[in-house]
This record gives C-alpha cells, structure tokens and sequence, in this order.
C-alpha cells in the first residue's frame, strides 16, 4: 500500500518499523473528533472559496457516512495508514473519488491531531466534572446524615480530639471543590483551537481561523503556530489535576480501608463493593478502596511519564508527541472509573455510632479541653499543657478516664481547677465548644453543610 507521504522515498517502510511507528492501535478512538474537525474545515475552505460548495457537500456526506460505520462497528482501520487521520481520509477518497484528497488543504496531520485532542480532552473534563459531582453529592449525603455522629479526630494516626462525622466529610468536599476549580481551570487552556496552524508555520492558504473556532465551539485560536502544534501543556495540566484528584480519592479510600476494620468497627462496606477469599470465608475485603488507592501511583506515572516525554524536545512538531495519547487516554479511563466506583461505594456504605464513639471517649480526647479551661482560670497556656500532661498520667496510672476524676483529684493537680470543669471533659461539650468558623461544632457544621449543598447544586 502507498503511503500518502511516500513520494520522496524508493524504498518502503520496514514492517516492523510500520507497527513500531503506528499510532491507530490507540488514536482510533479521536474518530468522531477528527471527523468533527474535518467537517468544520471542509466548511472554512468553502467559505474561503478553496472548495467549491458541491465538492464541500460532497466531501461532508462522506465524511458523515464514515462517521456511521464508526458508529456500527463496521469501519476497518489499516496499519499501513499510521495513524486516524489518515485512515479516514483513505476511507473518504474510496468513498467520493479525487475530491475527497481536497480536505487535507491548509492543514498538517500536526495540527489535525492537536486539534483532536483538544476535542477530545475538552468533552472528557466535563465528563469529569460530573461525575466529580456525584461524588460530592454521595459525601454530602453521608454528611448529612451523621451531623450528630461523634468519632475521634486523629493527628499521626492517634486519636486526638473529638470531631463530628460530617465535619470529617465534609474536609473531603473541600478537597473536591478545589479539584473541581483546578479541571475547569485546565479546561480554559484546553479549549483553545490550533487547526490552520498547519505543520509549524501555518499556511498558505487565507484560512479563517476564527471561523473555523466559531464551528467547533472554541473561545479563542492558538497565536503561534511551532507552539500551537508542539504544545502539549494542556495535558499535563490535566494530568497534574487528575493526579490530585486521585491523591484525595486515595487519601479516603485508606480510611475507608482503616475504617472498615474490626479494629475500627467505624463503617461496613456493601457486598456489591467487596470481595472475598479464596481460602478464608470469613474475609470481606474493601477491594474497591485498595483498587482506586493503587491506581493513583498509576495516574501519578503517567503525569511524569509526559513531563519526561516533553523535557527535551525542540520545536516544533517531533513523532516523540505520539506518546502523548496512551497516558492520556489511561488517565482519563481511570479517573472517570475510579470516581463511579467511589460513588457508588460511598454511597452504599453504613457508618456505626456506637464502636466510634466509644472511642471518642477514651484516650483523653478532651485533654486540649482541659487546658484551655485553665487558660480561662488565668494560668499561662504551657502551664496549663503541663498541668493537663500530669492530669493525663494519674489517668493511666488510676486506670480512669478525665471525667472519672474527683473534683478532689483534679485540685490535688491544680487548685485552679473548680467544679465547674466537668462541664469541660465530655466529648458532646468538647465538640459543642468549638464554635470558631470552620470547627466541628453543631452550629457551624450545620453552616457548612449549607454551604455546600449550594455549592454542588
């Protein structure tokens, strides 16, 4: 088979060096985006008189019927042709005859493929988007429904102070809503149209960029031809935001591993997001939380992967940029999953309040509480940590619990400490007491949970 570059060559491509250079393995999935853009061009080189209006109409129904057997499966891509585009535009010539070799004028397979993925990329962050939202609606659901369940708040992995389990979610949505900002803020920089660009120093012909942007639906056009077809920047932004993204579904995904021990007790994961053992029966093991933990080192990869795949390049186009479409397909695949299985997981969860709770009460959660009670007696706040430390140690010591204590042992410690400290050393008064903008108390928890069911509206 010819290839559509071969005029300059005598000999022909080296099989193996065929396959090793072929992208159709995987690029076949731009069909509809490259057909997009080629019916948008097709429509600008009518407008500026390159094509005529039969040859552009008939280059459009042809272009649309191979839309279809994409559509039904019945398209056959070739090897020998490389890459999409030009599988498609064998296609279009062996549909509509000579005149289909008119629709590559004004354009390189340079800026062809960087306008595909820009596409492409655009549609899939939206995607993103939504199902980013669904998972803050599942949080947000959880939270609301465990706003008076008390758990212990951890620091290195020790209990700490106690926290409502709706104030924990929520941190989870704050998280979200800045992955949220930094896709559409990617978003912005993708959705910027290269396509007249052509190989690297535009064209001859008078193209109209901006009419071209105007079908598609792109704000703006690229300003410098060797950028717009070697840039790749976009990507890696969205690359980057995915791989935050993913850190902070991983982040939840290991509490909800920790949490749905026996140790924890503090949730129970549905049958339908778990698994088994093959040798012990009693196992019910958090697979879909382990899954989506480990494929962040995955997305994590890929983002370096193309940071090392563009480091050395010059401009402007190089075959190294066909590397760029593997990571970016995976990333998208698996952060688009990985947040449908979350959701769904999340969402058929049950979280306990009894196991959590009792936690809450022992390991002197309330100690900070204690201190700061002294601070309100007049006694300097290291004082207060130092006296509050001692109190700590007779609780070991005595086997008790701070509310436990006497009134006499406490002013054995400290005669700053008067009757009315018990009122301190309850986990319920705890959490009630942190009523600062932001804190886990009921007031502002509730505040909270307001804000964001706005702001996932």
């Amino acid at each position: 088979m010819k290839q559509p570059w071969g005029g300059r060559f005598k000999e022909s491509t080296d099989e193996l060096m065929l396959r090793f250079s072929s992208s159709i393995f995987f690029d076949k999935r731009l069909y509809a985006y490259d057909i997009e853009g080629s019916i948008a061009h097709c429509k600008t080189l009518q407008k500026c008189k390159i094509l005529k209006p039969t040859e552009a109409k008939k280059i459009i129904t042809g272009l649309n019927k191979i839309l279809k057997e994409f559509e039904a499966g019945k398209f056959r891509t070739k090897v020998k042709l490389e890459d999409i585009h030009m599988n498609i535009e064998k296609r279009l010539i062996d549909l509509v005859g000579p005149v289909g070799g008119k629709l590559h004028t004004g354009r390189s397979r340079n800026d062809q493929v960087a306008l595909d993925i820009r596409l492409y990329l655009r549609d899939e962050i939206e995607s993103i988007q939504q199902s980013l939202k669904q998972v803050a609606k599942t949080v947000l659901a959880q939270a609301k429904k465990h706003a008076n369940t008390l758990i212990p708040g951890y620091t290195h992995l020790q209990r700490a102070q106690p926290v409502s389990l709706a104030h924990h979610l929520l941190a989870y949505l704050e998280m979200f809503a800045r992955d949220r900002e930094r896709l559409a803020d990617a978003l912005k920089r993708t959705n910027v149209m290269p396509l007249g660009s052509a190989a690297l120093a535009g064209t001859n012909f008078p193209i109209d960029r901006h009419h071209t942007a105007k079908l598609l639906g792109f704000p703006e056009v690229t300003h410098n031809s060797m950028d717009a077809v070697s840039d790749r920047d976009f990507i890696i932004e969205f690359c980057s935001a995915a791989s935050i993204l993913m850190m902070h579904l991983s982040r939840f995904c290991e509490e909800i591993v920790i949490w749905s021990t026996s140790e924890f007790a503090f949730m129970e994961l549905s049958d339908a997001f778990t698994t088994g053992s093959s040798i012990m029966p009693q196992k019910k093991n958090p697979d879909a939380a382990e899954l989506i933990r480990g494929k962040t080192g995955r997305i994590y990869g890929h983002l370096l992967g193309l940071l090392t795949l563009m480091k050395g390049q010059p401009l402007a186009y190089n075959k190294d940029l066909q590397e760029d479409k593997e990571p970016l397909f995976d990333t998208v695949d698996t952060v688009q999953t990985s947040l449908q299985i979350f959701s769904g997981m999340l969402k058929t969860a049950t979280f306990a309040k009894t196991k959590p709770e009792s936690l809450a009460q022992s390991g002197f959660l309330t100690a900070t509480d204690l201190a700061d009670y002294l601070v309100l007696q007049n006694v300097p706040f290291r004082d207060a940590h130092e006296i509050t430390g001692k109190t700590v140690a007779h609780c070991i010591l005595t086997g008790k619990t701070l509310e436990e204590l006497t009134l006499a042992e406490l002013q054995k410690i400290s005669k700053k400490i008067k009757e009315d400290v018990f009122g301190y050393l309850s986990i319920e008064q705890s959490v009630k007491r942190k009523n600062v903008y932001g804190g886990t108390a009921p007031n502002q928890v509730k505040t909270q949970l307001a804000r964001q069911t706005k702001n996932w509206k």
